[in-house]
């Protein structure tokens, strides 16, 4: 495996992964940590707030963000490679986006309580 790199460079290309993966590991760790602890602030003065996700909204989004991705990769994999195993690199989630479409369809509309009252 003689690629013609000094073993400098070779250590330093090896290296390089290495503090990348170390950098991003201790900002996640710290985000985490300011994370924890702002919300443990929160519930000591009791700031805390009831926040509410619209399942339906993201998978709608969800749904139609994998289906253009797996349409597209599918249909580069087919004209590329023809009908290999490569195909599924697209089709997983072109599979994916469509189930979550039909999740969208089928689910019922979330409703708060608030929207109860307010019908009345």
């Amino acid at each position: 495996m003689n690629s013609g790199l000094t073993p400098a460079a070779q250590v330093v290309l090896a290296i390089i992964p290495i503090v990348g993966i170390v950098f991003v590991g201790t900002l996640v760790f710290f985000a985490l940590l300011w994370h924890h602890r702002e919300n443990k602030l929160k519930i000591l003065k009791n700031a805390t707030e009831q926040k509410s996700f619209n399942f339906k909204a993201f998978s709608l989004l969800l749904g139609m963000i994998l289906v253009a991705v797996g349409l597209v990769l599918t249909v580069m994999f087919l004209l590329l490679s023809g009908r290999s195993w490569a195909l599924l690199g697209g089709l997983i989630p072109l599979a994916v986006g469509a189930a979550l479409l039909l999740f969208y369809k089928v689910n019922p509309a979330y409703r708060h309580d608030n929207d109860k009252d307010n019908e009345a």
